[in-house]
C-alpha cells in the first residue's frame, strides 16, 4: 500500500453535533463529494478525523481516549518510557514496534491531508467569504499545530510545508512526494504563525451566520473565541517552554513567554479547570466516547497497561498525594496498600506482582479507564501553571514561581477529582473527596515543600515531578518529552542487554519502513538521523 502521507485523498464531511457513524459517514466517506464540500463541514472532519477511531478510514483517534492508541501505540512505547504504569521486563523492550509506529504515522498524515482538503476548499472562495469563515482556518491551524508538535517529538525532522497535498496537486503523484522539513523549522513556523493568530483572534469578527455554524462544527471549544484565544497562547507556552533550552530559540522563548504571561488581557492562557481544552463526551450513543479506553488502558492478563509503578506511587504515599486515590485503587488483594511494580526488579517477582499476586495497584477504574465520559485532553490549567513555574524559575522570581507551581498542584489535584465526577462507572466504589486541609498538608510535605528545595535545580525537579504525576498515562506525550528535556525526575530502566539496538529508552522514535520505500530520495535527506538515539533538537541536557 503507498505511504499514506502520499495518497490519501482528502474528502468531506458533514456537520453534526452528536453524530452517528451512520450519518458522518454518509457524506465523509465519498472522494467523489469533495467538490460540494463547505469550509464548515471539512473544518469539523478534520478534527474528527484526529479524535476518534474510524474503522471505516482505517484511521485511529489519538484525543478522546481509545483502543488503538493505548493498546497498540503508548502500551509497550510511552507509557513504559515515562514509567507512567508498571510492566515486566523483556528483551527488547525498548524498540518501538513496527505498528506503533506506521499507525501513528499513516493516521496523521490522513489527518493532514484533511487539513490539506480545507486549505483547497477555503482557497476557492472569493475575498469576502475568506473574511467572513476566517475563524476556521485559525481554529483548524491551532489545533493542527498542537497535534503536529506531538509528531516532531516524536521523531524530529517530518514532512510538513509539502505533505498531504495530493489532491490539491490533482491527483499527481510524483509533485506529491514531500520533503522532510527541519525539526526546528517547524517549531518557527508553529510560533510565528501561532503569534499572529493570537494578535488576530483579539480583534476579529466573526459573522453571526457564521458563528452559528462554528458553535455547532467546533467540538472542541463550542464555537467559544476566549476559549480559542486561551488555546492558542497556552499552545505557544508550551512549544515556546519546550524549545527554550535550544539556542536557537532561549531569546526567543525567555522574551515571547514573558510577554504572554505579563499580560493576560492581550494574550490569556488557560488559568482554571473551568477552561480547560477539551473534547468532551456529551452522548454515549455517538462516536465521541471513551467507551474502548477499557480495553485500551486494562488490556488482558500480561498486556494490561494500567498497572502502577513503584516511583509514583512511593512518592505520592510517601507525601500524602490526595490524588492517589483518584487516580489509583489498590490491587484487588492488596488490603486497602498501594504498592507499584519495581521498574529494575527481578522479572520473575515483576510477573509474580502482576498476574498472579493482585496485590499491585491500578489506575483507579472508574476515574480512568472504564469512565465512558473521559474527555479528550489537550491543554490543562495544571499544565500551563507548571509552564508558568518554570519559567518564572529560571528569570529568578522565586515568589511567582512558588505560587504558580503551588496553584498547579491545587489544580491538578481538582482535576483528577473533577474527572471522576464525570464517570458513569461505580465499580472502583465511592471516592472519598479531598479538602484544604489534606491538599495543604501535602504542599507542605517534605518531597513537595518548595521553601525545602535549596537549590534551582531542586526546585526545577519539584517542577518537573509534578507535571510528571500530573500527565500520568493521560498526556504521555508530554509527559515523555518533559521527561527528555528536563531529566528530571531521574527514572531508572533494566538495562536491556538482550537488545543489540538499544539498552535503554530511546530518545526519538524510527521513521516508518514505507517512507524508505515510497518516499526513498526525501526519506535519504534524513536517514542518518533515523536511529533511536538522535536527540531532538530541543533536547540538550
Amino acid at each position: 500500500m503507498k505511504n499514506i502521507l502520499l495518497v490519501t485523498v482528502a474528502v468531506a464531511s458533514i456537520g453534526f453535533t452528536a453524530c452517528k457513524k451512520k450519518d458522518f459517514a454518509d457524506s465523509y466517506a465519498d472522494p467523489g463529494k469533495i467538490s460540494t464540500s463547505t469550509v464548515d463541514k471539512q473544518f469539523a472532519g478534520t478534527l474528527v478525523s484526529r479524535m476518534w477511531t474510524n474503522t471505516d478510514k482505517g484511521n485511529h483517534g489519538y484525543v478522546v481516549p481509545q483502543y488503538w492508541n493505548y493498546f497498540v501505540i503508548l502500551r509497550t512505547t510511552l507509557l513504559h518510557y515515562t514509567q507512567a504504569v508498571g510492566w515486566e521486563n523483556s528483551d527488547n523492550q525498548y524498540v518501538p514496534g513496527s505498528a506503533s509506529i506506521s499507525d501513528n504515522w499513516k493516521d496523521y498524515y490522513y489527518f493532514l491531508a484533511q487539513y490539506r482538503e480545507l486549505e483547497k476548499i477555503y482557497s476557492k472562495l472569493p475575498a469576502i467569504e475568506q473574511a467572513d469563515n476566517r475563524i476556521y482556518m485559525i481554529a483548524a491551524a491551532i489545533f493542527l499545530y498542537d497535534q503536529t508538535q506531538k509528531m516532531v517529538d516524536l521523531h524530529g525532522d517530518i514532512p510538513f510545508s509539502e505533505a498531504g497535498k495530493l489532491s490539491t496537486n490533482g491527483g499527481n503523484y510524483s509533485a506529491s512526494l514531500a520533503k522532510y522539513d527541519d525539526a526546528a523549522s517547524i517549531y518557527t513556523t508553529m510560533l510565528d504563525s501561532l503569534k499572529g493568530f493570537a494578535d488576530e483572534l483579539n480583534s476579529i469578527v466573526v459573522p453571526a451566520y457564521i458563528q452559528k455554524k462554528f458553535n455547532t462544527q467546533d467540538l472542541i471549544n463550542l464555537g467559544d473565541i476566549k476559549l480559542w484565544k486561551k488555546y492558542c497562547n497556552s499552545l505557544r507556552l508550551r512549544i515556546l517552554t519546550r524549545a527554550s533550552g535550544a539556542s536557537a530559540f532561549s531569546s526567543r522563548a525567555s522574551s515571547e513567554i514573558a510577554t504572554i504571561l505579563s499580560t493576560p488581557a492581550k494574550y490569556p492562557v488557560v488559568t482554571a479547570n473551568s477552561e480547560n481544552i477539551k473534547v468532551t463526551v456529551f452522548d454515549l450513543s455517538s462516536d465521541i466516547t471513551a467507551k474502548s479506553f477499557k480495553d485500551g488502558l486494562e488490556g488482558d492478563a500480561g498486556r494490561a497497561s494500567n498497572t502502577a509503578g513503584k516511583v509514583m506511587i512511593d512518592h505520592m504515599k510517601a507525601n500524602g498525594d490526595p490524588r492517589l486515590r483518584a487516580m489509583y485503587q489498590p490491587g484487588d488483594s492488596a488490603k486497602g496498600v498501594y504498592t507499584g511494580v519495581d521498574p529494575v526488579g527481578d522479572r520473575s517477582a515483576q510477573d509474580a506482582a502482576i498476574n498472579r499476586d493482585s496485590k499491585i495497584a491500578l489506575y483507579n477504574r472508574s476515574t480512568v479507564s472504564r469512565n465512558q465520559y473521559f474527555p479528550g485532553i489537550l491543554i490543562n490549567a495544571a499544565e500551563v501553571s507548571f509552564l508558568a513555574a518554570e519559567y518564572y524559575l529560571k528569570t529568578a522570581n522565586l515568589s511567582a514561581a512558588k505560587t504558580a507551581y503551588e496553584t498547579g498542584i491545587r489544580q491538578s489535584v481538582e482535576y483528577y477529582y473533577w474527572i471522576r465526577t464525570l464517570s458513569n462507572d461505580a465499580s472502583s466504589g465511592p471516592l472519598t473527596p479531598t479538602n484544604a486541609t489534606e491538599v495543604n498538608a501535602y504542599i507542605a510535605s517534605t518531597g513537595v515543600n518548595w521553601d525545602l528545595a535549596l537549590t534551582t535545580a531542586d526546585k526545577l525537579t519539584l517542577i518537573a515531578t509534578q507535571k510528571w504525576i500530573h500527565y500520568s498515562v493521560v498526556q504521555p506525550h508530554e509527559s515523555w518529552a518533559e521527561l527528555r528535556r528536563l531529566d528530571a525526575p531521574a527514572l531508572s530502566f533494566e538495562v536491556d542487554n538482550a537488545s543489540n539496538i538499544i539498552k535503554q529508552p530511546p530518545v526519538r522514535w524510527f521513521y516508518p519502513s514505507s517512507e524508505n520505500i515510497y518516499n526513498k530520495t526525501n526519506y535519504d535527506v534524513v536517514s542518518s538521523k533515523d536511529n533511536l538515539t538522535t536527540r531532538i533538537f530541543w533536547d540538550v541536557k
